[in-house]
């Protein structure tokens, strides 16, 4: 069965996209821990961040780089902070978070977040975008 991000790549269920290309895709959390918590993703389904092979894994945290800098310019942050904890999803994905202290980095804090909203600063994350 495909996960949840297999079913949101194919376009199956919608999601607030930031960016992709042929082989990754960013787009938000809709349960953020902050507003402008971005999941990049593989379009490839493999389960554990480290079972993705050497080139792909190095072209993603690329790509998580272009995102994260678009994000720390659209949501004022200290940071834009990076997981990887891997076990909500079998799906590899990177968890971008604007965050002002380490604190911020709690899924306890993680709520469901306004439709709308997430439409307001996806479309401001992507207005910094250079990709």
């Amino acid at each position: 069965m495909a996960t949840l991000f297999t079913r949101i790549v194919k376009g199956e269920i919608p999601c607030h996209k930031i960016a992709e290309n042929e082989k990754c895709l960013a787009f938000l959390d809709i349960h953020p821990i902050r507003l402008g918590h971005t999941l990049v993703i593989p379009k490839q389904e493999i389960n554990y961040i480290f079972d993705v092979d050497d080139q792909l894994l190095a072209e993603l945290m690329v790509f998580a780089k272009k995102i994260a800098l678009a994000l720390g310019q659209a949501v004022p942050c200290k940071r834009v902070g990076v997981m990887v904890a891997g076990l909500e999803v079998p799906h590899a994905h990177i968890h971008l978070i604007p965050m002002q202290a380490i604190s911020d980095l709690n899924f306890a804090l993680a709520k469901p977040a306004d439709n709308d909203a997430l439409a307001e600063v996806a479309a401001k994350i992507r207005s910094h975008l250079s990709i």
